[in-house]
């Protein structure tokens, strides 16, 4: 057992697989809102969307954008750049993709397995990014709520990853040391460079295998890794 006490967890990308709960939802809305009649391809709407979304939740992790921006213009944003008028996006698109995204239930293969080994040993918690209101309905469908003892949203204490300060946040709420503390995250920027300034030690988690120069603590392809490192 490593010398390890609190074990932080990213939710996006690392257990909560966004991509194929949004694309399972982006399918849903294509079909509900019979997008067809736009000459919009179901394939095309669902890599265009990735990709402004990303564009947009860069933006925001780094301060350049809000909230609100992000969800009243990111399908906009879509329609116009399938070549179709932002006023056409249906104003309710959005809302709804907010509120059936979020109950999917695809994980990233083994998180289950591996948040209950963990946590036999050590007190697991999330730090997200993430909107709240989301992030809540995600871990309950999930039951992801029964490994943690706290969610660390960035809404609630008042400052995003990368900032240090949320980090700072986390181990003093836990009465911890940045040295007692690992974050796991598979964002470069927002997880492993802000847990390393804020003096933790970090695990990249790579299921793409993405080239980087970034130094890490840890790096891993498959979350059953996991257990060889803890």
């Amino acid at each position: 057992m490593s010398s390890y006490k609190h074990l932080f967890f990213d939710l996006d990308h690392t257990l909560w697989d966004f991509d194929a709960n949004c694309s399972e939802t982006l399918q849903e809305l294509h079909g509900v809102y019979g997008l067809e009649k736009y000459q919009i391809r179901l394939e095309d709407f669902i890599e265009k969307y990735k990709l402004i979304n990303n564009r947009m939740w860069y933006d925001y992790n780094r301060g350049k954008i809000s909230k609100e921006e992000i969800r009243d213009t990111r399908f906009e944003l879509t329609f116009e750049e399938l070549g179709v008028e932002r006023s056409l996006t249906p104003p309710t698109l959005n809302k709804d993709f907010i509120n059936i995204c979020p109950t999917k239930a695809n994980l990233f293969p083994f998180a289950h397995e591996v948040l209950s080994y963990l946590g036999q040993k050590y007190t697991l918690h999330i730090i997200t990014n993430g909107f709240r209101e989301t992030q809540d309905v995600k871990i309950t469908t999930t039951k992801l709520d029964m490994y943690f003892q706290e969610i660390i949203n960035s809404e609630l204490c008042g400052y995003l990853k990368p900032d240090k300060r949320i980090f700072e946040y986390a181990i003093l709420k836990n009465k911890a040391h940045a040295r007692d503390c690992l974050m796991i995250g598979d964002d470069l920027y927002t997880d492993v460079h802000g847990a390393r300034n804020a003096g933790l030690d970090q695990v990249f988690f790579n299921p793409k295998e993405l080239e980087h120069e970034e130094e890490v603590t840890y790096e891993i392809k498959c979350l059953s890794e996991l257990k060889k490192i803890l």
